[in-house]
């Protein structure tokens, strides 16, 4: 088998990458539909409640929270200010403890590699770990096309393949999904994938949980190729951590033969020392534990103990591109914990479907643009996908300011002509105020129509659909300042007050 040569990123132009979720429609409208489902909205409302409560209780424990956020930031901008050279000594870790290390610039080269894999092992089926970054590139779907089954092993990802559905949350993929939503899953899917649902299976979570763990342990026993992402991949020990709560990731990770873990560039730490306080901020973050139920490192191949191959593959998929971003690199620090989606208010009542990537919420509202280009409807649209409330830079564990990324890249959709009608509007507004004549008239023109309207509303104006369909247009007054100081001091001209 070959192995793809090294290739250390370093900044440069925009790589194409494969677009997540083709053909989605931008932001508003697909929002438009989703506040129309009030079930999900229900669901949505109860869920990110839920896990913000706990975060704020168990984040309240810690005295030094703020502390711990500056090391994470420090640790993950160390990593990302000398990524080459981290990469690189990642490289030759995971080399020497018998890993074989492939270097993959975007989806395609990525999933390429994969599937060389799998063929060599001549298996028709992986089982997999939770992992974004798969997601991302789309991993499932070039398997499938190949004539490979990948089974998702995490319960929440399990639900989202059985639904045929797509995720639409970081840490929970079917947070829009309740109990009954599930149980009519399990009963109608499970059967034609492999070991059906009980008969008599009940929406009670533990009899779903159970149901699950039945129908995936036959999948697990005989699985001899699994394929992970991480969380952190270590450089100076070569280690990959991978975090969850359910032991199905250990599953996965320990059992079969062959081990073939996708990692994006972003995830390295420079030393094992910078796990410490990362470990204590994501569980917080995420999920409103303490710690972790498992966490497992791995670090190559070990005579006898797990698997016998292992395979990482550190992908690039335009994070070169926002490395080379001074001010946007920032968003590359994200550990996919998910705390910015459970307080944002747009998110809660729009879900993630509607942000067209498995990146939702406010850091998908600047991950997606930066990482795709804003070539797309729907990339385009994200930066204004957020009411600025600073909510999500607040309970950021590694102080990525999102609100500071969103007004950026409001800013390069504009320069960009991406949004056209706002840029008239602006250059309108800046020939009027340049000249006061111009002004003179246009309040003489606005207080007539203030009087021919009288108390009416102005409930929609051409051009301008979108900025009034959430808020109604004042009325022009009946009469201009000008034309009040005029009457009041009787000059009989219209002229500024000295």
């Amino acid at each position: 088998m070959t192995t793809t040569p090294v290739r250390p990123p370093v900044p440069g132009p925009l790589q194409e990458t494969a677009p997540t979720f083709i053909g989605m429609p931008k932001f508003p409208k697909g929002a438009r539909e989703a506040l129309a489902n009030t079930q999900q909205r229900r669901n949505l409302r109860h869920a990110t409640h839920t896990i913000r409560g706990k975060r704020a209780r168990v984040v309240a424990e810690v005295p030094h929270w703020e502390d711990l956020r500056l090391a994470g930031a420090a640790a993950k901008d160390e990593a990302l200010h000398h990524l080459a050279d981290y990469l690189v000594e990642l490289e030759a870790s995971l080399t020497a403890n018998g890993a074989t290390v492939h270097w993959a610039r975007d989806a395609a080269e990525a999933n390429a590699i994969v599937l060389e894999i799998v063929r060599a092992k001549e298996v028709d089926e992986v089982v997999k770990v939770k992992s974004m970054v798969t997601q991302e590139i789309e991993l499932n779907e070039a398997l499938e096309e190949a004539g490979v089954n990948a089974w998702e092993t995490d319960l929440a990802e399990l639900i989202v393949q059985l639904g045929h559905d797509r995720p639409s949350h970081i840490l929970v993929p079917a947070i829009h999904r309740n109990r009954s939503e599930i149980r009519e899953i399990f009963l109608r899917e499970m059967a034609e994938v492999g070991r059906p649902a009980p008969d008599d299976l009940t929406d009670d979570p533990a009899r779903l949980a159970e149901a699950a763990r039945l129908h995936l342990r036959e999948k697990f026993l005989r699985a001899r190729v699994a394929v992970s992402g991480a969380n952190f991949a270590i450089a100076d020990t070569g280690t990959l951590v991978v975090v969850e709560s359910e032991g199905n990731g250990r599953m996965c990770l320990t059992l079969p033969e062959t081990l073939v873990s996708v990692v994006g560039i972003e995830k390295v730490l420079p030393t094992f020392e910078d796990l410490g306080p990362l470990l204590q901020l994501l569980p917080r973050s995420s999920t409103g534990e303490r710690m972790n139920p498992y966490t497992t490192m791995w670090s190559g191949v070990h005579e006898g103990d797990g698997p016998q191959e292992v395979h990482v593959i550190l992908l690039d998929n335009g994070r070169s591109h926002v490395l080379g971003d001074r001010l946007g690199r920032q968003a590359l620090r994200c550990i996919r914990c998910s705390a910015c989606l459970n307080v944002c208010p747009v998110y809660e009542r729009t879900g993630g479907h509607a942000y067209g990537s498995v990146y939702p919420g406010p850091i998908g509202a600047v991950l997606n643009p930066q990482l795709r280009g804003t070539a797309s409807e729907i990339d385009k649209s994200l930066p204004f996908a957020s009411s600025l409330c600073g909510a999500c830079f607040d309970a950021c564990p590694v102080r990525i300011n999102i609100p500071e990324l969103l007004v950026e890249l409001r800013a390069q959709v504009a320069e960009e002509g991406g949004r056209t009608a706002e840029s008239a509007a602006m250059r309108a507004t800046a020939w009027l105020f340049s000249d006061p004549r111009r002004l003179t008239a246009a309040q003489k023109a606005a207080t007539l129509a203030g009087r021919v309207l009288g108390d009416r509303t102005i409930r929609s104006v051409p051009g301008l659909g979108a900025w009034t369909n959430a808020r109604d247009i004042p009325t022009p007054p009946k009469e201009s300042f000008r034309q009040w100081w005029a009457r009041e001091r009787g000059s009989g001209t219209e002229r500024s007050p000295r």
